[in-house]
């Protein structure tokens, strides 16, 4: 069993990301002109402002947003996701982000990203931020393609709490277990998990979740 006492899990867009990891890359392969304008940039953009206003059908948008991941070898997917860290998310990364992680780090917590962006997204800017363990929405794999499907327990809403307790009991934990539990979000859409921990923490939140925060006193902050 893992003797760490505390928990820290971080939601990563708009969290410690300035922006949508998964809104940008839809960006990003539009303005490659590997996706086509007209066709998915009014759709991404409709999603994006779904999410944010928490009325997003997951299902649907996955649809949307894994598809094109089934057109292209996973050799291409990296080359243009190398791409895409360096054009895109490295200058999103933001310092007080960093600095928390690295914080939490210090002083013994086990930490996870816990995003419902996929883990082909999500995976290497894990790395770069230097968080082993990443629990986000999962794909589909068929004679090393990708099928555009989600694969296990979708890490969105409720979800996220279902994917931490399935993580933690592979590592014979459970939530209660840790003296003390962290969560970092923006998102109205993370209040479940918000619910589950012994310190959550709004990070410049959304108008619904900053109106939650200060009603139930919960701390706010700024990681801009």
């Amino acid at each position: 069993m893992s003797a760490e006492t505390e928990i820290a899990l971080f939601d990563l867009d708009n969290t410690l990301l300035s922006g949508d990891s998964d809104y940008e890359w839809a960006q990003y392969l539009i303005e490659r002109g590997i996706l086509e304008r007209g066709e998915y940039e009014a759709r991404n953009n409709l999603f994006f402002q779904q999410y944010k206003a928490g009325r997003l059908d997951i299902h649907e948008f996955l649809d949307f947003q894994l598809a094109p991941l089934a057109l292209h070898p996973r050799e291409k997917l990296d080359e243009w996701h190398r791409e895409f860290m360096r054009f895109k998310v490295r200058p999103m990364i933001r310092t007080k982000g960093l600095e928390l992680v690295r914080r939490h780090l210090g002083e013994g917590a086990l930490c996870a990203i816990v995003t419902s962006t996929n883990a082909f997204i999500t995976a290497p800017i894990a790395r770069e931020l230097g968080v082993d363990h990443l629990l986000a929405t999962g794909l589909e794999v068929r004679d090393g393609r990708f099928t555009g499907k989600p694969s296990g327990t979708i890490c969105f809403r409720q979800g996220k709490v279902t994917r931490l307790a399935e993580w933690l009991g592979e590592r014979g934990r459970t939530l209660a277990s840790f003296q003390a539990s962290w969560f970092y979000s923006d998102s109205q859409n993370d209040l479940p998990l918000f619910d589950r921990v012994t310190h959550p923490v709004a990070v410049d939140p959304d108008d619904t979740l900053r109106g939650e925060a200060l009603a139930r006193g919960w701390q706010v902050i700024s990681l801009g």
